[in-house]
């Protein structure tokens, strides 16, 4: 059975806008999430129309403007991993970039795309359908709890889904504190990263994100994305972890630390940052953030009929890699 869909080539913000506006409309930017979910026909609500946003001037760019950092939203996560300025001063967002999926997907992905991609739970991503998941149906049920729930959350479940939020970029600018500008206003990270239906962010259907924006980094700064996945060349994280840190010579003076694929969105680890402000980096200061990290966390049941691993080891990963992030700045 082939999906059928009208596909719009809007040349402005506006027009895209009008056309999301329209009807039963999907937005497309690098399209390597999208069109993967319509290709396997893992939801039964797909749209009418795709409104192409590639012909778009204008929203793809990496500069330092006034107090920001700026980001346009179809800029490649290539060109953001490559890119010297944020290498040198935003590192985590480099780190983070980079280690997403492989180099042509990296070259088609962007930034916006890769925070608002849906998530990956093999229950959700069932071909045809076949889990009909609460996140897509009504009445529907989240089949992790008592089935294969060994990359699913260690914090418990939003409105009772367990699948976590994939992005590798997610964290990172949870960790800057970072602003996400759509067609109808500024968000806060906390704001635009939400539980939405099927989607993992606020906005609304015929909303469009613009810009990224994160606050300059001072002379101080030093960041660091760390993660772990079962494939180094390819995959998406079982656990991700980024560290922003204010620094005086080796001792953080404040810092900001994020989890990725822990939970259904990214969780700034506010315990962790508690555990090392003050303190001199090093293996026991970082084992004890890394400890602070993990505040909270459960192990989903284990369930022997459908499989041999439990998600406990997730919480060993977790501090590990916050760990692991913070010796980095070392």
């Amino acid at each position: 059975m082939s999906i059928a869909f009208d596909v719009k080539y809007p040349t402005s913000v506006d027009e895209a806008v009008a056309f999301l506006k329209e009807g039963k409309a999907a937005p497309l930017s690098g399209g390597t999430d999208l069109i993967s979910t319509y290709k396997s026909r893992c939801t039964p609500n797909t749209a009418d129309v795709i409104v192409d946003l590639k012909k778009i001037p204008g929203l793809s760019y990496i500069k330092e403007d006034g107090n920001f950092l700026k980001i346009g939203a179809l800029t490649t996560l290539s060109e953001i991993a490559e890119n010297d300025l944020v290498k040198k001063s935003y590192a985590a967002l480099a780190q983070a970039a980079g280690l997403v999926a492989s180099p042509e997907l990296r070259n088609m992905g962007t930034i916006a795309g890769n925070i608002c991609q849906k998530v990956r739970c093999w229950y959700y991503r069932g071909e045809d359908n076949l889990f009909p998941c609460l996140r897509k149906v009504k009445g529907g049920s989240c089949y992790a709890i008592t089935g294969d729930n060994r990359y699913h959350s260690i914090f418990g479940g939003v409105s009772g889904c367990f699948a976590v939020s994939p992005s590798d970029i997610a964290p990172v600018l949870v960790a800057f504190d970072a602003t996400i500008v759509t067609t109808k206003k500024s968000y806060t990270t906390s704001e635009f990263f939400k539980v939405n239906g099927e989607k993992q962010v606020a906005i609304a259907d015929d909303e469009i994100v613009t810009e990224i924006q994160i606050p300059k980094a001072g002379a101080n700064t030093k960041s660091c994305y760390k993660k772990y996945a079962l494939r180094k060349a390819f995959d998406f994280p079982i656990v991700g972890a980024a560290v922003v840190a204010e620094m005086n010579g080796n001792t953080v003076t404040s810092s900001r630390v994020a989890l990725g694929a822990v939970y259904n969105l990214p969780r700034l680890a506010d315990k962790a940052a508690d555990a090392i402000k003050g303190k001199a980096i090093n293996e026991a200061n970082a084992e004890a953030a890394g400890l602070a990290a993990v505040t909270g966390a459960n192990a989903m049941p284990y369930n022997k009929t459908t499989t041999t691993v439990s998600n406990v080891y997730i919480i060993q990963l977790a501090k590990v890699m916050v760990k692991r992030a913070f010796l980095n700045l070392a």
